[in-house]
């Protein structure tokens, strides 16, 4: 599919005249796809230490951190269960040997977007540069430390966007902005204040870096969607030569169509986030978006089993539970560092193929319900323009509260066997993914 880029005149000289209305596009997906994928594939280890939100204490989050692709900070932390695996595993070996190591036999990036595409996304959105510092393109500055000039010496970022626009979904690219543990070396992150300030580099110089990689994004790519993470540096939260508000002017002139998350310390942003249970004040914002990995970790984390893993129905259920609040989900695959989708992630997609396949478009553009359901078991449900829907999985044999002016006694299903009587829906659903039910407007 070529892609024609368009630019347009945009001017701002602060952070209001950057607000805009959400494009069309974004306010209509329902789903969106994550892949978190770097040096961290290799060693490929976390533990097992819940959802992010689940744990209160932020030191024993980051010593036990669920979340693979934050190795490089783990193994740093003295006496971690990472480090005490990693020096028994590799010694002495350091981190950048991963990049080395990685040669991604098995990518292919048009096979990762038609499991997305057949999955229902509408967009897809690529690690570009996580927090430590290695790039998967020949990005500004930074020497050798990228995949095109070592390691699998391949241009990740262009083949993924390429296959995006050829699959026909909106490209997106996260780069992290507040964190670079190469750049600019800290010692490792051990509490929430130390992530979020302490340990964050704020100077000018790492702001310029931070622009000249981002502008070097955008003119190369032209996203959909950029995805900035933890922060900015704070020198460059302004509107000077490599401010922040430069690099959103010239985003928006050159992506019209584009939109970017909130992660910028608070100063700008065309919708929210929120991250497996943390930041669920984010969830009552206009425009939100969820992102979870189908496991406990975005980067493939070796260690987890089918009992970590969203499976199909699951992976629906949460789709749901994130589109009938007014939000979208982010969903994270986390490829192998060859390249290949692991098998228990596949059956997520899969799930979500089968239910997305003949639905989808019954979760784009539908109103929260006034109150919510009462059901025996899990159901959820939108308000449309002509419509009410229902999704119902098969532990609901009754729901009741029902959205009012709908007609419910003639409501269909093609999964659940249905029984409407005084207020009161008795249901028949099958085991798998939700079953649809749809009832006319009174």
């Amino acid at each position: 599919m070529e892609f024609t880029p368009q630019t347009v005149e945009y001017s701002a000289s602060d952070w209001s005249d950057l607000v805009r209305p959400t494009p069309q596009w974004y306010s209509d997906a329902p789903l969106g796809f994550f892949v978190h994928w770097g040096a961290y594939s290799l060693p490929a280890w976390a533990e097992d230490h819940g959802e992010l939100g689940t744990e209160a204490d932020w030191v024993q989050w980051f010593t036990h951190n669920s979340y693979a692709e934050w190795y490089y900070n783990t193994i740093r932390i003295p006496g971690s269960p990472a480090s005490v695996r990693h020096q028994e595993l590799y010694g002495k070996l350091d981190y950048d040997s991963f990049l080395d190591m990685w040669d991604a036999r098995r990518f292919d990036a048009h096979d990762w977007l038609a499991r997305f595409s057949a999955a229902g996304a509408d967009y897809a959105v690529l690690t570009t540069k996580h927090h430590d510092g290695i790039t998967l393109w020949d990005a500004p500055e930074t020497g050798t430390r990228n995949t095109v000039a070592r390691g699998p010496r391949r241009n990740f970022v262009e083949a993924f966007a390429d296959a995006t626009r050829e699959a026909g979904l909106h490209l997106g690219l996260y780069y992290s902005g507040g964190l670079d543990w190469h750049y600019r070396p800290f010692p490792p992150i051990v509490t929430d204040e130390q992530c979020n300030d302490l340990h964050r580099p704020k100077d000018r110089d790492y702001a310029r870096y931070a622009f000249v990689q981002s502008k070097d994004l955008i003119d190369r790519y032209r996203p959909d969607v950029f995805w900035n993470d933890i922060d900015w540096p704070d020198e460059g939260k302004n509107f000077g030569e490599y401010g922040l508000g430069r690099l959103m002017e010239h985003f928006y002139a050159v992506c019209p169509q584009g939109v970017t998350n909130d992660r910028y310390g608070g100063v700008h942003s065309d919708f929210l986030t929120s991250e497996y249970q943390h930041f669920g004040a984010s969830e009552s914002a206009s425009v939100w978006e969820n992102c979870r990995g189908v496991g406990l970790s975005f980067g493939y984390n070796r260690n987890e089993g089918p009992e970590q893993y969203l499976d199909g129905p699951a992976a629906v259920r949460h789709l749901l539970d994130v589109v009938t609040r007014g939000g979208r989900l982010l969903l994270n695959v986390g490829p192998k560092a060859d390249g290949s989708i692991p098998e228990e992630q596949i059956a997520a997609l899969d799930g979500l193929a089968e239910f997305m396949g003949p639905y989808k478009a019954e979760t784009v553009r539908g109103a929260v319900l006034d109150t919510p359901l009462e059901s025996t078991g899990w159901a959820r449900g939108l308000r449309h323009a002509d419509h009410a829907t229902l999704f119902v999985s098969a532990d609901a044999s009754e729901v009741r509260g029902l959205p009012s002016g709908v007609d419910w006694s003639r409501a269909t299903s093609r999964g659940a066997r249905i029984e409407f009587e005084d207020g009161l829906l008795r249901l028949e659903v099958p085991e798998g993914v939700p079953s649809v039910i749809t009832a006319p407007l009174n």
